[in-house]
């Protein structure tokens, strides 16, 4: 049976208020009408009167017969005096005797600026809004359990300041998105989040069973091929903010659920996107910072001047010391590696297909070493099978990717829209899942429809929003910029 958690003696104390403050009043009332947010009311001219703010309290000093409080909410504080001439003995008294630090109230009064300039609102009335059961953090300096951090959010956006400011700066990176893809036509639309084929991107899915249609699903892991079934369809532009679902590893860049934007543009190709998205991340950065310069674990990156650029496969190709495109046997790739000196055949037990083969010498070479903002372009083509083969070199795809701080930013390629040539991509998919590769995609009859019906020249790019917002502020771990992180369950059970 579940064992109850013991109560603190505050706890204890704090819950014995409840019942004295609902002799007085309702401890938990029903609403408050605010004038102005806490952030906007520290900017009002002093006598200015009948301001109404409501918040948090966070800080309080209690004395004779004046006391100085501090709300909280998201986007600001204030300080709040309360004097027993103006509010009167008894509701003096009760702010004295039931109130505690992390209590709601809401407040009436003239703002006035006190000696030390503090902009502060002088209470002519208050009204209880709200009893806080359990004490903010010890000293009110947050979460020091790093876990307690990510289970509790609640508290940390409470006791955290930069955790309060990276949250903010999600919800405006999720408001610049719509405003600027839409300024710039593109439509935004939705995608299904069950689906039929593993497609548009190289991982293991999660499965569920659809009961009523007696069906075996997989859920999203990109909106990929459904957003070009739209351009197939007639539009123009389109995006989607769309949550992801991987089955892989955890670590500091990847979470199983995740936030990708796609976007997606007849007519262009991956050089259109590259302009479109370097324009995009700059007015971005001005938009949430203030700067394109960023400092990123102890690194500067300037995404304010032109971005490097980088040819994967004629990069790769120098360090290989060998055309690694003509091998179509992984072992005999795995034994030139080896042979080379780079890797031993341990590094690479674990990944069976070319294309994971390739891929792991990438991220361990070129990859690894990146720091300023870089494009990498021309993948090879067995790593993504939904990208347009080079006119000149089939083997090769036209692909950028951005990397910055020795991570990916966004993903771009004119698309594959020739039917013939997608439908062999798919199929050497299947040989590469025979080969052991468990994050191929599957042949995704709807899409290949949507092709067949015709396709006009498409180009499209993805980003993950879990990974700019880590960047963009600084933070070492994805669970950082996710505001509630699935996370393995503690046992609370008392056998």
């Amino acid at each position: 049976m579940n064992k109850m958690r013991e109560l603190s003696e505050q706890e204890i104390v704090r819950r014995n208020k409840v019942e004295e403050i609902s002799k007085v009043c309702n401890p938990y009332p029903e609403r408050y009408e605010i004038t102005h947010r806490l952030h906007e009311a520290v900017n009002l001219e002093d006598e200015t009167k009948g301001v109404r703010v409501a918040g948090r309290i966070i800080f309080m000093r209690k004395m004779g017969k004046l006391s100085f409080l501090r709300l909280r909410d998201l986007e600001g504080s204030l300080q709040v005096s309360i004097k027993i001439d103006l509010v009167g003995e008894e509701k003096y008294n009760f702010f004295k005797t039931m109130i505690d630090v992390g209590d709601f109230i809401g407040v009436e009064g003239e703002m006035f600026t006190t000696q030390t300039g503090e902009k502060t609102l002088r209470a002519d009335d208050f009204t209880f809004l709200g009893k806080a059961l359990k004490p903010l953090p010890e000293k009110f300096h947050g979460l020091t359990d790093i876990e307690d951090k990510y289970r509790e959010r609640y508290v940390d956006l409470i006791a955290n300041e930069d955790s309060r400011r990276v949250f903010l700066g999600r919800s405006k990176l999720y408001s610049f998105i719509h405003k600027y893809l839409g300024e710039n036509g593109f439509l935004e639309v939705e995608t299904p989040i069950m689906q039929t084929a593993v497609c548009g991107a190289a991982a293991r899915p999660f499965y569920t069973h659809h009961n009523a249609l007696d069906m075996e699903l997989n859920l999203r892991i990109a909106p990929e091929t459904y957003l070009k079934q739209c351009i197939a369809g007639g539009f123009h532009r389109v995006y989607e903010v769309a949550k992801c679902f991987r089955n892989e590893g955890m670590d500091t860049e990847h979470l199983q659920e995740f936030t990708q934007v796609e976007w997606y543009a007849s007519y262009w190709n991956f050089e259109d996107n590259l302009k479109f998205y370097q324009n995009f991340i700059r007015s971005l950065m001005m938009e949430l910072v203030g700067t394109t310069t960023i400092n990123y674990q102890g690194n500067t990156l300037d995404f304010g001047k032109d971005f490097t650029r980088i040819n994967y496969v004629e990069r790769l190709r120098e360090i290989l010391g060998f055309d690694f495109l003509s091998i179509d046997n992984p072992q005999e790739l795995k034994d030139k590696i080896v042979e080379k000196g780079l890797f031993t055949m341990n590094d690479l037990e674990e990944y069976h297909s070319l294309s994971q083969i390739i891929d792991f010498v990438y991220k361990r070479t070129i990859r690894a070493g990146i720091i300023e903002p870089t494009v990498i372009y021309n993948y090879p083509a067995l790593l993504i099978p939904l990208a347009r083969r080079n006119d000149k070199d089939n083997r090769i795809i036209d692909v950028f990717q951005v990397v910055a701080g020795g991570t990916e930013l966004c993903k771009a390629y004119s698309e594959l829209v020739n039917p013939f040539v997608q439908r062999k991509a798919f199929e050497d998919q299947l040989i590469a899942k025979e080969q052991g590769d468990d994050e191929t995609m599957e042949i995704d009859e709807g899409f290949m429809g949507a092709m067949e019906q015709g396709m006009p020249p498409i180009s499209g790019l993805g980003f993950g929003i879990d990974r700019l917002l880590m960047l963009i502020y600084d933070v070492p771990s994805i669970r950082d910029v996710v505001l509630f992180p699935l996370m393995k369950q503690i046992n609370n059970n008392n056998d």
